[in-house]
């Protein structure tokens, strides 16, 4: 034969074989569980003619001698025998397309009596026989012997915010084939749902974690639960349990609103087929009950006492508790209070309102006290709690700047007892404010700047600046002193400052006699020279020292224990301006200069014309010679 016809021959076998009809069903035998689904995928390949292959099943029984019994046909409504037209005619058994050559069998609550041998045949649409046109697989049918239950339920009372939920669930199998059990957590509907259409909200399902057939923790993929699985507020364990089965719990260490829901338990024993694949053969679910999560924000109630207003002397303690509750369980979440002050005060010592709020002291959830706006106070005061929800502020001697309106701040960590600095609060919430004022004597002061009378003041003379202070009080004070000077405005004439310059401040005597200098590029110093006079010393005076000076003066008085307090009494002084004139030698120095700059050029023309001239007359009288 030539080698060309040969070749021909083998392209037609490859051909036909490539056209050969073959049919394919799973790899059996198939073992499945009584009372739910089967599922048989039928696939057909290589076949001529339309693109939509029909299907037929059959079945072949033990206790019917191997015979042959019809299920259900895609091309014949009157195809099914017997024993399943019913439940072909109510959908039970059925044929489902996945395309024109692809197709399941689909029982949907398995029968013992329906173990045996399903053929799948599909119907020829070949110009000529040859393959396969029918594939079988032998399927048994096991008892079910999937058992769930549940030791207790959820109650039916609101649990809040933060509090742990821990649910139970025992689960097992006995069969004789070797299958494996997996349970998943879930809840239905709750705030957490997914939006969905109106009204079916409720019907969402989520799973929150569980354990597959290979002992794998499988957190769910709706929701939040992922986190919280990897920050380790969500787990599961499977505890070896009794004959009944074994017990898993779940816990979820700190319940937020969208936890709300109907929770269950679902338990799942799985096969592995002789194809390798796991199958599902049996299912339950239990509904373990209603949750409902109530927000902090309903629950938790902040409050301060004493209520309303306090009027303290100057020197009395002062005395604030903050109160908390509805935070739930208090050994499953952590707590930050603070106490903030706002307000000025008035010259009497009351509140006058606004300002800017600052923090008095705070206990953090670790139980360090660290405090705020005034650190030069933590001897003198204490911050403590004395009990579950209950902390207190202490100031053992009030005095005029502790006025103002103080608010207690509780910011709550729910389900977290060790919080990061950078670990946002679950909900943070504020008491009402308590006003309090700090009643002193009653105190005047007035404060007036002076140059004293003398020659004109000269640049690299001591200028001296005078403060004298006026205070009218009863009992003993003290008055602090404070120098500033201000610049003239730029091109401005005679006393005219600069109206947004607030003053640089050169030096200050304290009540107990502490002088402090501030400008380093002059000479100063501050002295008291009589009860109520205050003196600024401006030593060697330079033209950078002109501008304007000013004292303002504060009084501080004497509490009954002896400390000494600022009353908040204050005063200033108009300002001064101080100018500086030419010394005597400044004044002669520029005639000194010019008269003998020109006293040496015109000695310098004479002696040059002189010499001039004697030359020109001796070269003459050399000539002549």
């Amino acid at each position: 034969m030539a080698p060309w016809r040969i070749a021909i021959v083998c392209l037609q076998w490859v051909i036909h074989s490539a056209l050969c009809r073959e049919v394919m069903v799973p790899t059996g035998p198939l073992y499945r569980v009584a009372g739910f689904p089967l599922t048989l995928p039928c696939a057909v390949t290589g076949y001529e003619g339309p693109r939509t292959q029909d299907f037929e099943w059959f079945q072949y029984r033990q206790d019917t001698g191997g015979h042959q019994i019809g299920v259900v046909s895609t091309r014949d409504p009157g195809f099914p025998y017997a024993p399943f037209q019913a439940r072909v005619r109510s959908g039970e058994i059925r044929v489902d397309r996945d395309s024109g050559d692809r197709a399941r069998l689909v029982v949907q609550r398995l029968r013992p009596d329906d173990q045996g041998r399903f053929e799948c045949y599909t119907p020829s649409t070949d110009s000529r026989y040859q393959g396969n046109y029918s594939a079988s697989v032998l399927v048994k049918v096991i008892p079910d012997t999937l058992l769930i239950s549940h030791p207790r339920t959820l109650g039916s009372q609101p649990m809040t915010e933060g509090a742990e939920l821990q649910l139970t669930c025992k689960a097992s199998a006995q069969s004789s084939q070797h299958t494996h059990v997996s349970v998943t957590f879930g809840v239905r509907g709750g705030a957490g749902a997914a939006v969905g259409p109106p009204g079916a909200q409720g019907h969402t399902l989520r799973e929150i974690i569980g354990v597959d057939r290979g002992l794998t923790v499988v957190p769910g993929r709706g929701g939040s639960y992922e986190k919280r699985y990897a920050a380790g507020e969500i787990s599961v364990e499977k505890r070896v349990g009794d004959s009944s089965g074994d017990l898993y719990v779940m816990k979820i260490g700190a319940v937020a609103p969208e936890d709300s829901g109907s929770y269950f338990c679902e338990a799942a024993q799985w096969i592995q087929d002789p194809d390798g694949s796991w199958q599902r053969i049996a299912q339950r679910t239990l509904e373990l009950g209603n949750l409902t999560v109530q927000p902090l924000a309903d629950t938790l109630t902040v409050t301060s006492t004493p209520r309303g207003e306090v009027t303290l002397q100057v020197g009395s303690p002062l005395s604030l508790t903050c109160e908390v509750s509805g935070v739930g369980s208090w050994g499953r979440s952590s707590l930050l209070v603070q106490w903030m002050r706002r307000g000025a005060t008035s010259g009497d010592g009351s509140f006058s309102g606004g300002g800017v709020e600052v923090e008095v002291a705070r206990i953090g959830p670790d139980g360090v006290v660290s405090w705020g706006d005034d650190s030069r106070r933590q001897g003198a005061a204490s911050m403590e709690k004395e009990g579950e929800g209950r902390y207190t502020l202490r100031r053992f001697a009030a005095y005029p700047s502790d006025a103002g309106v103080y608010r207690c701040a509780v910011s709550v960590y729910a389900g977290k007892l060790n919080p990061s600095p950078s670990t946002p609060a679950t909900i943070t919430q504020r008491s009402e404010g308590v006003m309090v004022n700090v009643r002193t004597k009653d105190v005047t002061v007035s404060a007036v700047a002076e140059v004293p009378r003398g020659p004109l003041l000269k640049r690299g003379n001591t200028v001296a600046i005078l403060c004298n202070v006026t205070v009218a009080t009863t009992g003993p004070s003290q008055v602090e002193i404070q120098w500033l000077w201000k610049r003239e405005s730029p091109g401005g004439l005679g006393e005219k400052t600069t109206a947004d310059d607030p003053g640089r401040l050169l030096a200050s005597l304290t009540y107990d006699g502490l002088a402090r200098i501030y400008a380093n590029d002059s000479e100063l110093s501050v002295d008291r020279l009589a009860a109520d006079c205050y003196r600024l010393r401006v030593h060697a005076a330079r033209v950078e020292d002109q501008g304007h000076y000013l004292c303002q003066a504060t009084v501080w008085g004497q509490d009954p224990k002896g400390a000494w307090y600022n009353t908040g009494a204050r005063a200033e002084s108009s300002t001064v301006r101080l100018y500086l004139f030419a010394r005597v030698m400044d004044l002669l120095l520029i005639p000194l200069v010019v008269g003998v700059s020109s006293a040496l050029f015109v000695g310098i023309v004479i002696i040059a014309t002189v010499t001039c001239c004697f030359m020109r007359r001796l070269a003459r009288q050399r000539s002549q010679k």
